[in-house]
């Protein structure tokens, strides 16, 4: 007979939001059982391999365990997290995963067991009371679905989605009006099985990467064809050589027969294995194109779970961008991530008592992945610190919330949310924010002895913002950084007032002075300041006279600095405190010396 486990709250998936979820709950006192598939926690961020995560990338944004997180990385990866040029956050993944793991171990309240995955969801009438392993069962007031794929809304019977919604649905601008070959090819976006490959150096000879089972080079023809070897390479640098290969264009994103994913076990294994193949076949690809220079990094994922050790240099799992997705109280569409007109900012969420319902923060463009190549998609970037970025939006509160079922909250790719929307909402900040506030409101719930719909979400957003260890903004404001004195006032205010809430995303508050904290990893650059157009900088340098190449671009993530940037007088002299990418020549620029 297998044991029974009690907890106040069970997290199902060590995934990015099932993590966090995990450690706010036990943070908040909630005696917390996490039960995970694979033996590092992060998901995306981590086992995943996709250790360049996208969106939430300015100072502003940068609030709660995600701000947490990054600021532990930044300690323990001294070279710093700015190598490759999709992201300004790269990082090897296994410091990511060790930082997770140690989270847990300072949290004696949470139990973490690791190498299982849900077998059956135990139910009174329309509320979910535990869940069934294969050697024991957790009986927990507050269940939390974390898994990659949205499994207990299977087990567990509560209604969701898989697929495409037609105009029809919700009236959004960029949904097809009927179905067509693309919605019947790919029912959900294509996951990616990221490789990490090594750069060994020039003159270098790295082991041959052997040929899968399934193995079709042309596939991969044209992969970087507008781009240079070196800038495909780079566009996943980690620091100490090594290369993430998550590649959308005729790369390693795999979409063949996507409904065995959530077909038999049989089915999804079937899947699985090819997505692995598939991403083998392109490491191969790129090493007899670019060389033996380049191989497979050695020694990074475990290889526990595999009887092949190559498997160390691939992902414990694939990057999954979509998953059975809840229907809750509230889902979110399109038009309720797209920018206010003329704005930069969405709506925030009100619901029908007029209160807003925001509990997370997301900024990421609507990227969606077909391997059969883009789709038209509504705008949602705007130019901001000398770069594109994404125009903010939010989540409410019921979209983590069934229904009708009780006992349930979802903090993943599975929240209440549309295929298009899913685009945004799925990018690995919004969900480590989705599952922050999903872990806090069910350790308020289980304190209260309320169900999570009984929740007032105003409780819910003052324990987030006044979170002692990670105060996490509900509220996006682009000019109002969290060590700022009055950012808890300004969130607050919109919390109560979202009526009042800018289309420009900035409060209308004076902005603090720059901030004149730099560090060993900031040089100093002088040179000639050159605006090249709306948001698009240049620092021509005069010294260091021996840096190369002479010519920069000027990015920033500082609202103060974005400011001076937006007003400075081109072609003047200007001398910054910044560190360089050299993949994406850029200076990202933390001060600017102002003078008199």
């Amino acid at each position: 007979m297998s044991s029974v486990l009690k907890a106040d709250v069970l997290v199902v998936g060590g995934g990015t939001g099932g993590t966090a979820a995990a450690i706010q709950a036990a943070r908040c006192g909630a005696k917390t059982i996490l039960v995970s598939e694979f033996p590092w926690l992060g998901g995306m961020l981590t086992a995943a391999g996709v250790s360049a995560p996208d969106g939430n990338e300015l100072a502003a944004f940068q609030t709660g365990l995600w701000g947490q997180f990054l600021r532990e990385l930044q300690q323990r990866q001294p070279e710093g997290l700015d190598w490759g040029w999709v992201s300004f956050f790269t990082y090897d993944p296994r410091i990511g995963a060790a930082i997770f793991a140690d989270w847990v171990k300072c949290l004696p309240n949470l139990h973490w067991i690791s190498g299982y995955k849900p077998q059956a969801v135990i139910k009174e009438a329309d509320r979910i009371v535990g869940v069934q392993f294969t050697d024991f069962t957790v009986l927990a007031q507050i269940t939390l679905d974390a898994t990659e794929l949205g499994d207990l809304l299977a087990l567990g019977e509560v209604s969701h989605r898989w697929g495409w919604e037609f105009q029809a649905e919700f009236g959004e601008p960029s949904a097809p009006i009927a179905p067509n070959d693309l919605t019947q090819t790919y029912p959900v976006q294509a996951p990616t099985w990221v490789a990490i490959m090594q750069d060994f150096g020039e003159g270098a000879v790295a082991p041959e990467i052997p040929v899968p089972p399934i193995h079709n080079p042309d596939r991969f023809i044209g992969a970087w064809d507008n781009y240079t070897p070196e800038q495909f390479l780079n566009y996943g640098r980690l620091p100490g050589g090594l290369l993430m290969i998550n590649w959308p264009i005729r790369g390693n994103d795999y979409g063949e027969k996507l409904d065995r994913l959530i077909g038999s076990e049989t089915s999804q294994k079937e899947f699985l294995q090819e997505s692995l193949w598939h991403s083998q076949s392109f490491t191969h690809f790129i090493q007899t194109q670019l060389g033996r220079g380049y191989g497979l990094a050695e020694n990074i994922f475990p290889t526990s779970h595999t009887k092949n050790p190559q498997n160390s240099a691939f992902a414990l799992h694939p990057y999954y961008r979509e998953s059975r997705r809840l229907q809750g109280i509230t889902t979110i569409r399109e038009q309720d991530i797209l920018p206010i007109t003329g704005g930069r900012v969405a709506k925030l969420p009100i619901n029908a008592e007029g209160i807003c319902e925001a509990v997370a923060i997301g900024n990421y463009a609507n990227d969606h992945h077909y391997p059969s190549g883009d789709i038209p998609l509504q705008p949602k970037s705007i130019r901001w610190g000398g770069r594109w970025t994404g125009t903010a939006f939010t989540i409410p509160y019921g979209a983590l919330i069934p229904a009708s079922t009780d006992g349930l909250l979802v903090c993943e790719k599975n929240i209440s949310v549309s295929h298009i929307a899913n685009g945004a909402t799925r990018l690995q900040p919004t969900v480590m924010n989705i599952g922050q506030a999903a872990g806090m409101a069910a350790a308020l719930c289980a304190q209260r002895g309320c169900q999570p719909r009984d929740l007032s979400v105003r409780v819910l957003q003052d324990a987030l913002l006044e979170d002692s260890q990670a105060s996490a903004a509900v509220i996006p404001l682009f000019n109002l950084t969290p060590d700022r004195s009055h950012w808890l006032k300004q969130q607050r205010y919109y919390c109560d007032r979202p009526e009042a809430y800018p289309a420009s995303g900035n409060c209308p508050v004076s902005v603090d002075k720059q901030s004149t904290n730099t560090t060993n990893s900031h040089s100093q650059f002088s040179g000639i300041f050159h605006r090249l157009g709306e948001q698009d900088y240049a620092l021509t340098l005069t010294e260091p006279l021996s840096f190369a190449p002479r010519t920069w671009k000027l990015v920033t993530l500082n609202p103060e600095t974005d400011e001076i940037l937006l007003d400075y007088e081109t072609e003047k002299p200007l001398t910054v405190w910044a560190r360089p990418n050299f993949s994406g020549v850029w200076l990202l620029v933390f001060r600017v010396e102002l003078k008199g």
